[in-house]
């Protein structure tokens, strides 16, 4: 089956997925703690039979079992080497189940996370990524799988490693790709259900949709959100509810009929395509598939929105919406001190100008590494980790070279803009290509060969000719945005009036969205911000959309919020009492700035300090430089933990509850503090290092192979001085116990994020009580509640690592 064979079978019908693999397996003998793949190929007549039978109950798509099949997650039963073979071998099963049903269906090869964290949060490279997931797709294509499926993803980069792997492998085979969403509506990641199908139908999937995460009546506001972006068909693959703890064992209550009558609100909602996850069985398919059957198709966009994202963060760019600022700052171009810091591989003034430009209403950030004398190429990656773990604002990226677009985009999670591209031969085709890979938005840059357009016509004609090369190379008209071309009128009078028309031209004849750079109008001029003001608020009145330009100048940010009130903008007036800036005059406007007029740079304010802004901004490197600064300038190592490092850990801890940072920042932060303790503790006095706040054993429990939300714990609860015993994942009760005893610990934690290993934190408290061991028991994973914690007797229960600190210092 390829691409348009798939669009055409969703468009016939509302296509039924199956039901669970894991959980229906367990009830037939699957133990815990076994490689799964390993045992359905030990006991193939078991998976067979059970695909048989979703297949009988109505299912259209059957997943193969590989879904952990890749080499990573095989490395843990050292299957690694069997990685190739042992897809080929499960998607015969699926495909021998299909052939004993007169081939009524087809066969998803199934892929999933690695467990392993991305760089710059964890170890693994991209690439590196990349290459793993190829190996696995390869040899589901190989063994003739009729689409694949990436599902139960929490990250979005991993997600995007996964679809670029593919598509690198085939560009044919249809892709499937779904993520799991948390109670906020988000996944772990931070990442909201609209930003993920922006960003992954831009990449070439398929369909977009939600799996797991809960049951069919919670994912209906997730899938209207996902609706409203898509150009691709959305599908939901709920759970069958959540599991409830009934004579001991995790089980799923809901009843086939409910199941059904909620994915019919699925549907409704605008899911083309609909399944059953955790806990559903082939009765629930089966009523699924009675209750869906003759319902009226969603009907999917024909076009996608004019959009940008980043990962946690979606922009629109209505034609007549909001005048929208694309930060210029982080370009060296005529700043020497930045310059300066990037041939040193600094990157400290980058950080501060994306943060003080997001503070200042930045909707766009550009982001140019081009000077000599440094690796563009590897400046630009290094420049990319560094904004996006400060700002969730979308990026533009900006560069000469065809190779460090591509580099730039490969990495990036999220939608970019492309600045830009011209009429040049050697780079014109090849950037849309790009852009049409990586889903980028671009900058049409009206120029060519030839040089400047020399007449007004002429540059029309350049708009036209990028917009006709950019649709041959499968780009559509929201995906772009034209340059307006800027000169200065210094130098030719006419300068202003051409660029005024040309907007106008793009915004009424192409119904094309305008930036311009907005600075070169004034050059060589007196007073520039007065001409540039004034020429903003006409190029807004003839259609502007955007401009690249410094957000902190605050008479050019007047001036674009006037406009839009003036053109009655929807909701400007909101916006423009909500951010108009005021503007000292006289004496006092020379005293509160500096020489330049321009705002300071400095991030600390409110009293905080350089460390304490480090520890929030999650940088490792500033928090280590900070707080040696701040000991050479004769600060008590001991204050600054006290004052600095705990205040603003608790501070991560705080905006992670507000659901103002996510996982990354949650990590980074508690990175940057790990980094800057480990700088500080050989300064502290003999009698300042303190004893241990407190010894905990923590461990995954038998059975779970997962450790994300474990480690955080660990890293944080070390963060707060706690002696912490990490014993990894798929541990047995009695090595956990033994080194409680051992340690003589005043906390066993637990992790579980699977609902089949959920009942073995259970047996670790019957087993601590049988042992005499004093350590008290704590609980948590994405599968654990209060309730459950409760019902097995457990000291307590924590949510996320925030939590976690402070359950366990209330404890000790």
């Amino acid at each position: 089956m390829n691409r348009k064979q798939f669009r055409e079978l969703v468009d016939k019908q509302i296509l039924v997925l199956d039901g669970a693999t894991g959980t229906n397996l367990m009830d037939v003998g699957m133990p815990l703690g076994v490689c799964p793949e390993k045992w359905i190929l030990e006991h193939p007549e078991k998976l067979i039979n059970l695909q048989s039978k979703f297949i009988e109950a109505g299912s259209n798509i059957v997943y193969a079992p590989t879904f952990t099949c890749n080499r990573i997650k095989l490395e843990e039963y050292h299957l690694e080497d069997n990685t190739v073979q042992m897809n080929k071998d499960l998607v015969a099963l699926s495909k021998e189940a299909i052939a004993r049903n007169n081939y009524r269906g087809y066969v998803a090869g199934d892929m999933t996370m690695t467990g392993k964290q991305l760089y710059p949060i964890g170890d693994l490279k991209f690439e590196t990524l990349v290459d793993v997931y190829k190996e696995q797709a390869a040899a589901l294509i190989e063994a003739e799988v009729d689409l694949i499926v990436v599902e139960t993803m929490m990250s979005l980069q991993e997600t995007r490693a996964a679809v670029i792997a593919i598509r690198e492998i085939n560009e044919e085979i249809p892709v499937i790709v779904s993520l799991t969403y948390n109670e906020d509506g988000r996944t772990l990641f931070g990442t909201p259900p609209e930003v993920a199908v922006v960003t992954l139908q831009g990449l070439g999937v398929d369909a977009v949709g939600i799996n797991c995460s809960t049951g069919p009546e919670e994912m209906t506001e997730l899938v209207e959100k996902m609706k409203e972006y898509a150009s691709v068909p959305v599908f939901a693959k709920p759970n069958a509810g959540m599991p409830e703890l009934v004579d001991g064992k995790s089980v799923y209550l809901m009843k086939p009929e409910y199941f059904a009558d909620c994915a019919k609100k699925l549907v409704y909602a605008g899911a083309s395509i609909v399944g059953g996850c955790c806990g559903s069985n082939c009765k629930h398919i089966e009523k699924l598939k009675i209750a869906v059957r003759g319902m009226e198709r969603p009907v999917i966009n024909e076009t996608h929105k004019r959009t940008l994202s980043s990962e946690r963060k979606l922009l629109d760019i209505p034609l007549d919406g909001p005048f929208l600022v694309v930060g210029e700052r982080i370009n060296p171009t005529g700043k020497k001190k930045l310059q300066e810091e990037l041939r040193a591989g600094n990157l400290d003034i980058v950080s501060e100008m994306a943060v003080a430009q997001d503070k200042n209403g930045a909707a766009v950030l550009d982001i140019n590494m081009g000077i000599n004398g440094i690796d563009e190429e590897e400046m630009m990656l290094k420049a990319i980790y560094e904004v996006i773990s400060l700002t969730d604002l979308p990026l533009c990226i900006d560069s000469s070279y065809v190779n460090v677009v591509e580099s730039a985009l490969r990495i990036y999670p999220g939608r970019a803009l492309i600045n830009s591209v011209s009429l040049e031969e050697k780079k014109c085709r090849p950037l849309f290509k790009i852009a049409k890979k990586y889903g980028a938005m671009c900058i049409l840059l009206p120029l060519s060969d030839a040089g400047l357009p020399e007449t007004l016509e002429e540059k029309k004609e350049n708009v036209r000719e990028l917009v006709r090369i950019a649709l041959e190379e499968g780009l559509t008209m929201n995906d772009l945005v034209v340059d307006g071309l800027v000169s200065t009128v210094g130098a030719l009078k006419d300068a202003g009036l051409m660029t005024l028309e040309t907007i106008r031209f793009c915004h009424d004849e192409l119904g094309l969205p305008t930036i311009c750079g907005l600075s070169n109008i004034s050059f060589g001029l007196p007073e520039r911000i007065n001409i540039n003001s004034a020429f903003l608020t006409m190029a807004i009145a003839n259609g502007l959309t955007m401009a690249i330009a410094n957000p902190d100048q605050d008479q050019l940010v007047n001036a674009a919020l006037s406009a839009d009130l003036l053109l009655n903008k929807t909701d400007a007036d909101n916006r423009y009492v909500m951010n108009v800036r005021h503007i000292e005059t006289g004496d006092a406007a020379k005293s509160s700035k500096g020489p330049s007029g321009s705002k300071s740079e400095s991030l600390v304010g409110e009293g905080k300090t350089p460390v304490y802004e480090a520890i929030i901004n999650g940088n490792k490197r500033q928090a280590v430089d900070e707080v040696k600064k701040a000991i050479e300038k004769g600060a008590e190592p001991k204050s600054i933990i006290d004052n600095d490092l705990i205040p603003a850990i608790n501070r991560v801890g705080e905006l992670f509850e507000e659901k103002k940072f996510f996982l990354p920042q949650l990590i980074s932060g508690a990175n940057a503090m790990d980094a800057a303790i480990e700088y500080i503790t050989p300064h502290l006095k003999k009698d300042e290092t303190g004893e241990s706040k407190g010894t905990v054993v923590f461990a995954s429990v038998e059975g779970d192979i997962h450790e994300i939300g474990k480690s955080l714990c660990v890293l944080m609860l070390r963060n707060y001085g706690f002696n912490v015993i990490d014993l990894g994942k798929d541990v047995p009760k009695e090595t956990i116990v033994e080194a409680a005893i051992e340690h003589d610990a005043d906390i066993i934690a637990l992790s579980a994020l699977m609902t089949t290993t959920m009942m073995n934190m259970k047996d670790v408290i019957i087993y601590s009580h049988e042992k005499g061991c004093r350590a008290k028991i704590i609980i948590g994973g994405a599968v654990i509640n209060q309730n459950f914690a409760d019902e097995i007797k457990a000291d307590g229960y924590s949510k996320d690592a925030n939590e976690c600190v402070r359950l366990v210092q209330s404890l000790i």
